[in-house]
């Protein structure tokens, strides 16, 4: 009985993963974004006076810096989908990436660190680089 190679078995999951977690970014993204706007604007009460201070009708300062977080966001999404979509067309370049974005994916607990350290598992180790340099397209 000869075992398939540990990347050849999971390299669809993973690059499924991969875009499954892209695509997670980008609604959790947007549903934080609509809550917080809603939130900073009164929709839910008067809750953005008192204890945190009367904001005027823009809501604080700081809010300026929400496109460069939802900008950050959309990025970050896009290339979590890219990297899905190069280990599932299965890209030379495609391995490179996902252990990058694995190890920056660690830092989003739960769901980035698990797929972080599954993709790490998968593709990391040396043998695993061998290995899928043998089904890479090359074309």
């Amino acid at each position: 009985m000869v075992a398939t190679p540990r990347v050849q078995r999971h390299i669809q999951i993973l690059g499924t993963l991969w875009c499954v977690y892209g695509v997670y970014r980008i609604l959790s993204g947007l549903v934080g974004m609509i809550f917080f706007h809603a939130f900073m604007h009164g929709h839910f009460g008067n809750w953005n006076h008192g204890p945190w201070g009367n904001f005027g009708p823009h809501g604080p300062a700081w809010m300026g810096l929400l496109p460069v977080i939802a900008t950050f966001t959309v990025l970050a999404a896009a290339t979590a989908l890219f990297a899905g979509f190069s280990l599932l067309r299965r890209k030379p370049w495609g391995r490179t990436l996902a252990i990058v974005l694995a190890v920056l994916a660690l830092f989003k607990f739960p769901f980035g660190t698990a797929l972080g350290i599954y993709t790490l598992w998968v593709l990391a180790p040396g043998p695993s680089g061998l290995e899928y340099d043998a089904i890479a397209d090359r074309s």
